[in-house]
């Protein structure tokens, strides 16, 4: 990873990243941290970021954590599921995503992302399991 800007490697790694905006805060095999900012163009009704661009945030987040935890001899990795639960909309500010791995497999690697809105309110939970390419 390019320690001289994380921003940079993540949306060169995963474009879509950066077509929706997501920047990166901090990233290690312990933890990636990363965020987007409420913007009127990621919303639906009632100004509500859309759950969609959370999932995409997580997603990215967790993909990054699995992507830092991978064994030598994978190639990359594939979300082959992941479960939401959503506590409140965020209407202004950001949504921090911060991923941690849960599990290591032969496999399949499991991640828990937690996303924060600006006041570090929880707005939803993420596990994902991502598939080990090899």
């Amino acid at each position: 990873m390019a320690a001289d800007d994380p921003t940079e490697f993540l949306h060169s790694a995963a474009p879509f990243a950066a077509l929706i905006g997501v920047v990166a805060v901090a990233a290690s095999p312990d933890e990636v941290h990363l965020r987007l900012e409420w913007d009127p163009t990621r919303t639906t009704t009632a100004g509500l970021m859309h759950g969609g661009a959370i999932m995409a945030l997580a997603d990215t987040a967790g993909g990054w954590a699995a992507l830092l935890n991978l064994p030598e001899t994978a190639t990359g990795t594939a979300t082959i599921s992941s479960s939401a639960n959503f506590m409140r909309p965020c209407t202004e500010g950001h949504v921090d995503a911060v991923a941690h791995v849960l599990h290591k497999g032969r496999t399949t690697i499991v991640v828990d992302t937690e996303l924060r809105d600006a006041k570090e309110r929880l707005v939803a939970k993420v596990t994902q399991t991502q598939a080990i390419l090899t």
